[in-house]
């Protein structure tokens, strides 16, 4: 691994091409904040991939080009005096410090629980009107109800037992049934959301991820998909024309697989 000083070199290598790049390249010139955003949020879905697909040297790339939006912003914000990459750095560092008071403080924790509550609790101090907040509006609904549940708990506003989430999660389901037999489709679209958000946050007692894992739910019926694909075209076949039975046979293969 490198040491302090080779990464501390690489840094500034980088930050030196980022002045170099703003300066000379029509394309870096004509960029802002703005217009960055976008390439942001799909380079931070990339590096979510690669995590999940356990590719590290992907996972050391999709850093290498989040990072390099970062110094990006930050060249950005020190051309109208608002902030540089050392008020970047400084600001987080400022924050870690105080935000883990068990760490430069007198605090004592006993586990990571203890370190979620005082986080919450530090941030009300701070002036936040709210533990909710720092959830961003933009969020997908269901990385968002995550986020909404973790920061709640946090303030002890949660279930005692995985058992009684699991109860709720029963409850959920037996009113989408009922408002289901009803036909009324605003009530079936509300319920149905109640029984997502109970088994978001069942996944939070299990110590399940829920986003990754309805991704890994998703790249594994891909996968079988497009081996049932590839199998319908061997046949010289079109999925239209072949029974639910024929293209269960090739399903159950690709499960194998």
């Amino acid at each position: 691994m490198s040491s302090k000083t080779n990464q501390l070199k690489a840094f500034e290598r980088l930050l030196i091409i980022m002045d170099e790049l703003r300066e000379q390249c029509p394309w870096d010139k004509k960029q802002t904040m703005e217009s960055l955003r976008h390439l942001t949020i799909e380079e931070v879905y990339e590096l979510g991939d690669a995590i999940l697909d356990n590719d590290l040297d992907e996972v050391k790339k999709e850093l290498g080009d989040i990072l390099l939006h970062i110094v990006f912003y930050a060249k950005i914000g020190s051309e109208t005096n608002s902030f540089d990459i050392a008020d970047v750095c400084n600001s987080i560092s400022d924050k870690l410090i105080d935000r883990h008071p068990h760490i430069y403080g007198d605090v004592e924790v006993e586990n990571e629980d203890d370190v979620k509550r005082n986080w919450e609790q530090l941030k009300l101090k701070e002036g936040k009107n709210s533990v909710l907040e720092g959830v961003p509006k933009t969020l997908p609904a269901l990385v968002k109800a995550s986020r909404i549940q973790d920061k709640v708990a946090g303030v002890g506003f949660d279930w005692e037992h995985p058992e009684q989430v699991f109860e709720k999660v029963e409850e959920e389901m037996a009113e989408l049934k009922a408002e289901i037999a009803k036909g009324n489709n605003d009530a079936i679209e509300s319920e149905f959301g109640d029984v997502l958000f109970s088994m978001i946050n069942y996944a939070r007692f299990l110590k399940v991820n829920p986003e990754n894992a309805l991704e890994r739910t998703n790249k594994k019926f891909i996968k079988r998909f497009q081996y049932l694909e590839s199998k319908a075209k061997d046949l010289n076949k079109s999925l239209k024309d072949m029974t639910l039975t024929e293209m269960d046979v090739f399903w159950e293969e690709a499960k194998l697989l």
